[in-house]
């Protein structure tokens, strides 16, 4: 997610590319005002937020999206038309923008009017506190900018806020809509409520405030009266709520307990509900391959040897076709269908070869790995078909998967050894991106390459576009020659709405930055 995190896993399609649409229980007509919607969200990802919804504290951010764009709106949004093929980044509580000193200096000049709903200023001076205190915090969703030591976030007059860097950072605008400077809370009630009390009852400028907060349970929330968009949002209350899977959020929409459900990656029941009149499923473009990271800082897999041979053991092509009928594209790159810079093969990638993996392994004299992923359909499947395809090169494999925060505690810990996980983004510099998941840098990586890491940060440097495609294009080449992490799937996650709902990104296209789309929940409307 963004790991995520934001933002660490994945959901499924219903057609070779991933891309359908079932619009059949979309309203037509103009939208309407009023009413109240229930979303529900997967306890596993991103119905988690065991540590509040302060953009300064929150550990799981990434994932969070929903809940931290209806609170505080954001600076800027990705927005989609066209099936999500013309996406873009969109300044919403930013004006504009400007790179200035080939990309060193970044000026964001905000728009003029908006209010926190509490009533005080969003001004130039509340979006630099804001800057200051996500760039120090602890959480996936926190940007590897390489800001200044000093005078890292400065301002000029009221509207204007500069970010300031020690070299270029071309990515920088594209990195916003996934990560926690994009997301203003109001400084003045922050401090009013202190930090243990706000992260709980936080207050933002966006299109819903909080009415109750139940951490990783429900949080409810109500128009915003202050909301700077006439005429937005239009519903007048939102719900979201954690629920145990794909399953029961199925059952709960069937029975009207909710309306809608982000994520759903249960293969058999998607193609259930693509057939169900009564709801709208919209399969989003696929933007995050998974990949097999190794922890190649220590044994087993600090010898190159037995990483080639988890990747001439893993035959995803097999899994591909055998298990999800082709619906999901697989890619030997950290780059999918639906995002920017997308190559879906790389030269010299080593593929399935059953008899190099065991002849390796022989070599290596033996590998006992425990192969951990989140709790989720698609990723638990991929993880038990490579098991199965793992033992049969004589690799000894356990699994077991696990909730979001355990598995950042596992990577805190520096002691994990193989993770099933997706590693991409709309843009590969932002969120769950490649340095996300292989920058030297990054707690959420297994590589430490001086190489890579000059080849990822010229890319996030450049403001040339042609430049970075080609030298992500070198970067996954060199992930592939070290054997440093095989890709796979190349997944698309699932929205489902109720009869009569419709918005950007709940019922059309817009390509998630990391797993979940950013719905614009704004513009979400219930037909009364």
């Amino acid at each position: 997610m963004a790991l995520a995190t934001a933002l660490l896993v994945g959901a499924a399609g219903c057609s070779g590319s991933g891309n359908t649409t079932t619009d059949a229980a979309a309203p037509a007509g103009n939208p309407q005002r009023g009413g109240s919607l229930t979303v529900l969200e997967d306890a596993a990802f991103a119905g988690s937020w065991p540590t509040g919804l302060d953009p300064a504290t929150n550990t799981t951010g990434g994932a969070n999206v929903t809940q931290m764009s209806a609170i505080y709106g954001g600076l800027f949004t990705l927005t989609a038309t066209h099936g999500g093929k013309d996406a873009k980044i969109t300044p919403n509580q930013a004006e504009s923008y400007k790179l200035l000193d080939g990309g060193k200096t970044v000026k964001i000049t905000l728009r003029k009017g908006i209010t926190f709903s509490d009533g005080t200023a969003f001004d130039a001076d509340a979006v630099a506190f804001n800057l200051r205190r996500a760039l120090t915090a602890n959480c996936t969703c926190k940007p590897t900018w390489p800001v200044a030591k000093r005078d890292a976030v400065t301002t000029e007059g009221k509207d204007t806020v500069v970010l300031h860097f020690v070299r270029p950072y071309g990515g920088v605008i594209n990195n916003f809509p996934i990560s926690n400077t994009n997301w203003i809370a109001s400084p003045t009630a922050l401090k009013k409520a202190g930090k243990a009390n706000f992260k709980i009852k936080p207050v933002g400028a966006g299109p819903f405030t909080v009415a109750s907060n139940k951490l990783s349970s429900e949080l409810s929330l109500k128009r915003n009266p202050t909301y700077f968009k006439k005429g937005l949002p239009y519903l007048d209350n939102l719900t979201v709520k954690s629920i145990g899977g794909d399953q029961p959020a199925y059952q709960a929409l069937l029975a009207g307990q909710a309306q809608a459900y982000e994520g759903l990656n249960t293969t058999p029941l998607l193609k259930q509900a693509q057939a169900n009149k009564q709801l709208t499923t919209t399969v989003q473009p696929a933007t995050s391959p998974y990949v097999v990271q190794l922890n190649t800082k220590k044994a087993p897999f600090d010898d190159k040897r037995a990483r080639e041979a988890i990747y001439y053991a893993s035959d995803f092509k097999a899994i591909a076709k055998g298990l999800f009928k082709g619906i999901y594209p697989v890619s030997q790159n950290f780059t999918a269908p639906g995002g920017l810079f997308y190559e879906p093969t790389v030269p010299g990638y080593r593929e399935h070869d059953l008899a190099k993996a065991k002849k390796l392994v022989k070599q290596v004299g033996g590998i006992t790995v425990e192969l951990g992923t989140l709790g989720n359909y698609v990723a638990k499947q991929v993880m038990t078909a490579l098991q199965t395809q793992w033992k049969e090169a004589g690799i000894k494999v356990t699994i077991k998967d696990y909730p979001l925060s355990t598995l950042i505690q596992q990577f805190n810990s520096g002691q994990w050894t193989t993770v099933l996980q997706t590693a991409g983004s709309w843009d590969p510099v932002a969120g769950v991106g490649v340095g996300f998941r292989f920058s030297s840098t990054s707690p959420y990586s297994g590589v430490k390459d001086a190489t890579l890491d000059a080849l990822l940060d010229k890319a996030a440097t450049s403001t040339d576009q042609a430049e970075r495609k080609q030298l992500y294009s070198q970067a996954g080449k060199r992930i592939s020659d070290e054997a440093y992490a095989p890709f796979g799937l190349a997944f698309a996650p699932t929205n489902l709405a109720a009869k009569g709902v419709a918005g950007p990104g709940l019922t059309t296209k817009i390509p998630p930055m990391t797993v979940n789309t950013n719905i614009l929940w704004d513009q979400v409307w219930r037909q009364q």
